[in-house]
C-alpha cells in the first residue's frame, strides 16, 4: 500500500461525513500507481501535481476518468456502445461518489489545413446554418443546404482547388529554369531525370520538335503545348545508346501532367517533395481562397459572405451579428431562400454564436478569427479554444478532468484561465487538474502529490488534502517548488556575453510584419510574449527557414541541415519575406527540435529511436551462439520476419475486441508478450536474451550495457536529461510531450558536435515537472557552454529569468502583436513598462 499523508482539515467536504463529498479510490494499479488509496473532494479545484512519470495522470486519467467513462457507457445500448470509442477498464478495487467526467487532454493541432478555429469550437456549424436558414438570396436562387456553406464537404468545396483556397499551377517560369539551354540539354527542370527524362526528350524529338535549340527561341505555341498539354500521344521512339537501338513505344507527357500527377498519386514523398518544387501555389481565382462554390458566396448576412465573416476577428465578428440578436419584432421563418434576415431563426443562431464567442473574447482569443488554420495556433491558443467549448454546456455535478491546462500559456494568459476554472467550480462541478505550473497549484483548493520519482519510483500519493500541507512533506520533489521561500537559492550564475549577431531585415510572416531583430550568438535566448504574440513564427518559422535556406544555399563547409520538425501542412500558402539576413558565417548547422511524438506506433520506442537498439542488435549478433546459427543484427529486430513472434507479428500484444464492451490488449500467447520467437531468445548476450533488455530502464540498462560504446553514450545523455526511469522497449504512444521532446534532445545531444550550431527549441517545458526544467536547462546551458546557440520559445518565468538575453514580443496577440516589445538581460526587460511579460520576470527575479 502506499504511504499516505491525509491532511485533517479539508476545505470543502469533510472526509469523515459517510454521506460524502469525496471520491473515494481504492487499489488502483494502472501502470506505476501502487495499489493507490486516495481521498479527493467533489466540489472543488484539486490540483494532481508530481514529477513527469510519476503516476499523477494514471490516477486522474487513467483510473478516476477511465472508470467514469466506463459507467456512462454501461448506461448506453449495447448496439450503439459498438460505435463509440471506448477506453480501457482500468486496474483499481473501487470508485465510490464518482459522478459523470468530462476529460479536456493536452493534443496538438491536427497538421490539417482543413481544421480551423471554427471547425474545432464548431462555431463554422452555426455559422453555416446562420446562412442557409437566415441568408440573404440572389433573387431566383434556390435555399443551400448548411453544407453547401462548408468548403470540407462534396457540395460545399469549390471544384478547382478542392475546398483548400490555394490553387497549385505550373507556369513556364516554374518548370524551365534555364530558358537559353535546349530540350536535350535539359531546359525543362520539372520533367524527371535519367531514363524517364531521356525518354521524353526522344519522344518529343520524334513528335517533331526541335530539341536543339535554346528553348526561348521556340516558338511560344510549341513551348505552351509541350508544357501544359493533356494530350499523351504515342510515338515510336529509336534510341542512339551505344550498340543498343531497338524500336520501343513512348508515351508524351506535358511538364504539367506530369507535376500534377506527382503531386497526386506518387506514394513517395520524395518524389511529392521534388514535384512541388516546380509549382506555384497560390490563392485560387475561382474562389478567391475562400474554398467554396459560387452559388455559397452569392450569399450574404447583414452585407457580408461567409468567407466575409470567417476572415475577420472573433471581436469583429460579434459586433457584426449582436445587432441581430437585438431584434425585437422577429418574424417567423419560411422554408424557402426568402425567409430572410430578421426572423426567429436569425435570432436564436445569432444570439447563440455571439454568447460563444464572447466567451472566446474573454480568455483574450478576440483577435483569432474563424477561418484561422489549427496548425497555426499556438498550444496556449488551442488549449484556451477546448476549454471554452465546456463553458456555455451548463453541465452540473460533473468532474473536468484537465490535462495541464495552463500548458504553453503566458502567465498574463493563465490568470483568465483561472476565472474558467472557477466559473466552472461556481457552477457545480469539480475540476481535477493535472498540473506542473505552481501558480496554478497555489489556488487550487486541493492538492494530490503523487511520487516521489518516476515510474518505478513513483506511483504512491505522498500528500492529499490543503495546498498549504505539502509544506510538511519531505519526501516531495514538488514541496520546494510551490514553498520556494523554505528552499534554498540556487547560486546566481555567471551571464555569457554575446559572441556575435544574427540579424534579421524587414521579415514580414503572419502577424510579422517589416520586423527587425538581432538575435545574439554564443548565449542562450528565450523568446517571449502573451500567446499568439508572433514568438514561434519568429523563431521556428522566420529564423530556422532563413538559416537552414542560408546553410544550403552558400555554406560549402556547412554540415547537413538537421530539421526535427517538419513544416506544418499549410507552409506552401504561407509567404515570408526577409529583406536581408546577417551573420549567417558564425552559424554552422541548425537544429529544431519540438514536442511532436516520436512515432505513432507502438513499434516505434526510446531504443529504436535514439539509434541505441542498433548497438544492442549488433552487440547479440556478435555473441558466439549467434554467430554459429548464421544469425545477423536483423535477427533481432522485432520489426521483420525472421526472429520476431509471428503471431503478434512482434507486437508483443493482440488486440480482443468485445463488441458490447471495451476491447482490451492481452499478451501474446505464443511469446508472452516479450514479441519474438523462442529461437531468437536463446541467445543471451551477459545472461539476458534481447527481450530482457528492451524491459530494462534506461537506469538499468546504464550499467547493464556500460561496454556496448554506443549504446552507453545514449543511454547517458537520456540519463541526463532526467529519463531515466522509461523502459528502453517503451512504446512511442504511451510517451508524454515532455519525454518525446527530451528524448529528442538527447539524441542530438549524443551526436558528435562540430562547429557552431543554432538550436531552435519551441516551449521546451511544456510538459514538464519544475524539478524536470531544471535537468533540462542544465543540458542547454552545457551547449552554450560548449560555444553554441540556443534559442527558446518560452513562457516559464524560472527559465527567463536564467537566460542571457531576453527577446519580448507584443504587445498583445494577433494582429495587435508581432512587435519586438524590448530585447536585453532578464532585468532590462523586467524594468519596461509597455511589456506584460515584465511584472512576472521582475517577480521571478526578485525571488517571490
Amino acid at each position: 500500500m502506499s504511504t499516505l499523508t491525509q491532511d485533517p482539515a479539508p476545505i470543502i467536504p469533510d472526509a469523515t461525513d459517510a454521506s460524502d463529498g469525496f471520491v473515494r479510490v481504492r487499489g488502483a494499479r494502472e501502470n506505476n500507481l501502487t495499489d493507490v488509496d486516495v481521498d479527493v473532494p467533489r466540489g472543488c479545484i484539486v490540483a494532481f501535481t508530481g514529477v513527469s512519470g510519476s503516476g499523477k495522470s494514471s490516477l486522474a486519467f487513467g483510473t478516476i476518468f477511465a472508470e467514469a467513462q466506463r459507467r456512462f457507457l454501461e448506461s448506453v445500448a449495447p448496439y450503439a456502445r459498438r460505435l463509440i470509442a471506448q477506453g480501457h477498464n482500468p486496474h483499481v478495487d473501487s470508485i465510490t461518489g464518482l459522478p459523470p467526467a468530462v476529460a479536456l487532454q493536452q493534443r496538438r493541432g491536427a497538421p490539417s489545413t482543413r481544421s480551423t478555429v471554427g471547425t474545432l469550437t464548431t462555431l463554422s456549424n452555426s455559422m453555416r446554418m446562420l446562412f442557409s436558414r437566415a441568408g440573404t438570396y440572389p433573387a431566383g436562387a434556390p435555399r443551400l443546404e448548411s453544407d453547401s456553406f462548408s468548403p470540407n464537404t462534396a457540395t460545399g468545396a469549390c471544384p478547382r482547388c478542392h475546398g483548400l483556397g490555394i490553387a497549385h499551377t505550373v507556369t513556364e517560369a516554374s518548370a524551365v529554369h534555364d530558358p537559353s539551354l535546349s530540350i536535350r540539354d535539359g531546359a525543362i527542370t520539372a520533367w524527371p531525370g535519367a531514363w524517364q527524362g531521356k525518354n521524353l526528350r526522344d519522344v518529343v524529338a520524334g513528335l517533331g520538335y526541335d530539341i536543339d535549340i535554346p528553348w526561348r527561341e521556340l516558338p511560344q505555341a510549341d513551348r505552351d503545348w509541350i508544357l501544359f498539354t493533356e494530350e499523351q500521344p504515342v510515338v515510336e521512339v529509336t534510341p542512339q545508346r551505344d550498340r543498343v537501338a531497338k524500336p520501343y513505344k513512348g508515351r508524351f507527357w506535358s511538364a504539367k501532367s506530369h507535376i500534377m500527377h506527382a503531386l497526386a498519386d506518387s506514394k513517395s514523398e520524395m518524389s511529392r517533395a521534388r514535384a512541388a518544387r516546380f509549382v506555384e501555389s497560390g490563392p485560387c481565382d475561382l474562389c478567391g481562397g475562400s474554398g467554396l462554390t459560387r452559388a455559397a458566396l452569392d450569399v450574404t448576412f447583414a452585407g457580408h459572405t461567409v468567407a466575409d465573416l470567417n476572415a475577420v476577428p472573433l471581436s469583429e465578428l460579434a459586433e457584426i451579428l449582436r445587432p441581430t440578436t437585438l431584434i425585437r419584432t422577429a418574424t417567423a421563418a419560411v422554408s424557402s431562400a426568402s425567409s430572410g434576415e430578421s426572423t426567429e431563426v436569425a435570432v436564436t443562431i445569432a444570439t447563440d454564436l455571439v454568447g460563444r464567442i464572447d466567451v472566446l473574447i474573454g480568455l483574450g482569443l478576440g483577435y483569432l478569427s474563424l477561418g484561422r488554420k489549427t496548425p497555426t495556433l499556438s498550444p496556449g491558443e488551442m488549449q484556451r479554444l477546448r476549454i471554452a467549448t465546456q463553458l456555455r454546456s451548463g453541465l452540473f455535478g460533473v468532474i473536468y478532468v484537465l490535462d495541464e491546462p495552463s500548458a504553453g500559456l503566458h502567465p498574463a494568459d493563465a490568470e483568465p484561465l483561472m476565472v474558467v476554472l472557477e466559473q466552472l467550480k461556481a457552477s457545480g462541478n469539480s475540476v481535477f487538474v493535472v498540473e506542473h505550473n505552481m501558480d496554478i497549484v497555489r489556488r487550487a483548493d486541493w492538492l494530490v502529490d503523487v511520487g516521489p520519482g518516476a515510474g518505478s519510483n513513483g506511483g504512491a500519493v505522498l500528500y492529499s488534502g490543503a495546498v498549504d500541507g505539502l509544506a510538511d512533506v519531505k519526501t516531495s520533489v514538488t514541496r520546494r517548488f510551490l514553498h520556494p521561500a523554505s528552499a534554498k537559492p540556487d547560486e546566481p550564475r555567471e551571464q555569457r556575453e554575446p559572441t556575435a549577431w544574427l540579424g534579421l531585415r524587414g521579415v514580414s510572416r503572419h502577424n510579422l510584419v517589416d520586423l527587425d531583430v538581432d538575435v545574439p550568438l554564443g548565449v542562450l535566448t528565450v523568446v517571449t510574449g502573451v500567446s499568439g504574440s508572433g514568438k514561434s513564427t519568429l523563431v521556428s518559422g522566420v529564423l530556422g527557414d532563413a538559416v537552414r535556406e542560408g546553410l544550403r544555399a552558400g555554406r560549402h563547409h556547412a554540415d547537413p541541415v538537421v530539421t526535427e520538425s517538419a513544416p506544418d501542412d499549410e507552409s506552401a500558402a504561407v509567404t515570408t519575406t526577409i529583406d536581408g539576413v546577417s551573420g549567417l558565417e558564425a552559424v554552422d548547422r541548425i537544429v529544431r527540435v519540438d514536442q511532436r511524438p516520436i512515432g505513432r506506433t507502438p513499434r516505434s520506442n526510446l531504443a529504436t529511436y535514439t539509434g541505441l537498439f542498433d548497438a544492442v542488435r549488433s552487440a547479440f549478433a556478435a555473441t558466439p551462439d549467434a554467430a554459429a546459427r548464421g544469425y545477423d543484427a536483423g535477427r533481432f529486430s522485432f520489426n521483420v520476419a525472421g526472429g520476431r513472434c509471428e503471431t503478434c507479428l512482434g507486437e508483443g500484444f493482440v488486440a480482443v475486441e468485445l463488441l458490447f464492451l471495451p476491447g482490451s490488449y492481452g499478451a501474446c500467447p505464443e511469446c508472452g508478450g516479450k514479441r519474438y520467437n523462442d529461437e531468437t531468445l536463446e541467445i543471451e548476450y551477459r545472461g539476458k536474451n534481447i527481450a530482457d533488455v528492451l524491459a530494462m530502464t534506461v537506469d538499468e540498462a546504464a550499467g547493464f550495457l556500460a561496454d556496448v560504446a554506443a549504446a552507453s553514450r545514449s543511454l547517458e545523455t537520456l540519463r541526463d536529461v532526467g529519463l531515466g526511469y522509461l523502459r528502453l522497449g517503451q512504446p512511442a504512444t504511451e510517451l508524454s510531450g515532455g519525454e518525446a521532446q527530451r528524448i529528442k534532445l538527447a539524441t542530438e545531444l549524443q551526436r558528435a558536435r562540430r562547429g557552431h550550431t543554432l538550436y531552435l527549441l519551441d516551449e521546451p517545458t511544456t510538459g514538464l515537472h519544475p524539478a524536470d526544467v531544471e535537468l533540462l536547462m542544465t543540458q542547454l546551458n552545457k551547449l552554450v557552454d560548449t560555444g553554441n546557440t540556443v534559442v527558446l520559445v518560452e513562457h516559464d518565468m524560472g527559465v527567463a529569468a536564467g537566460a542571457d538575453w531576453v527577446i519580448d514580443m507584443g504587445p498583445s496577440g494577433g494582429t495587435a502583436g508581432g512587435r519586438v516589445l524590448v530585447a536585453g538581460t532578464p532585468a532590462a526587460v523586467a524594468a519596461h513598462d509597455g511589456s506584460r511579460t515584465a511584472p512576472y520576470l521582475a517577480e521571478r527575479l526578485a525571488g517571490a
